[in-house]
């Protein structure tokens, strides 16, 4: 189990040894040049690791919620958010309640992370914790990649795992990625149906 990303285990490891090559130490630009834009609601950031996005997400005037399943991730992301610590979890995505149902998912490296074993109920349970009109946002890693994580993907299959319930409304490459991602990032915008 210890090389199985679906375990908490194989991210613990990560985190005490600090071997995060996900975690670009600060909130993306591509977050902050969308976050403007958007009315603000109820997010969801799933496998949020350091949890950065929390800050940008509350001052843009967002209700926000991260979890992870890494007991480690979520002391290390309350230290680093101090009085928004409160808003970090430790829990498990795919046991959370969609009361309320969120406005928005927030994505970034967390279906990249998970085992394509389990992208079927990624996309179940974003669809489950959504209202109707909501949105899956942010970053999606497109490329073929014969191991991971990070396990990469193509629009052709996120087509096909979101498509039944979500249709894309936002496409755009993402021009300042971290090295793991680098010229494959895509921020993507898929409104549930």
């Amino acid at each position: 189990m210890a090389q199985d990303s679906s375990q908490a285990g194989f991210w613990e490891s990560r985190y005490r040894d600090r071997t995060m090559p996900w975690d670009a130490g600060s909130v993306p630009a591509a977050l902050l040049q969308w976050l403007p834009g958007q009315a603000p609601g109820h997010v969801l950031i799933p496998g949020c690791g350091s949890a950065y996005e929390v800050a940008a997400f509350h001052e843009a005037g967002w209700d926000a919620l991260a979890v992870d399943f890494s007991e480690l991730a979520v002391v290390q992301a309350k230290a680093k958010l101090g009085t928004l610590g409160d808003r970090v979890q430790y829990g498990d995505f795919f046991a959370l309640s969609a009361q309320p149902p969120y406005d928005l998912i927030y994505e970034r490296a967390f279906l990249c992370a998970l085992p394509r074993r389990m992208w079927a109920d990624y996309a179940r349970q974003c669809a489950a914790l959504l209202k109707p009109g909501g949105s899956l946002s942010g970053f999606f890693f497109l490329k073929e990649t014969p191991n991971g994580p990070p396990f990469g993907t193509s629009e052709a299959e996120l087509q096909a795992l979101l498509g039944a319930a979500f249709e894309l409304t936002e496409r755009r490459p993402v021009a300042a990625s971290i090295p793991v991602f680098d010229g494959a990032e895509w921020w993507l915008s898929w409104r549930r149906c």
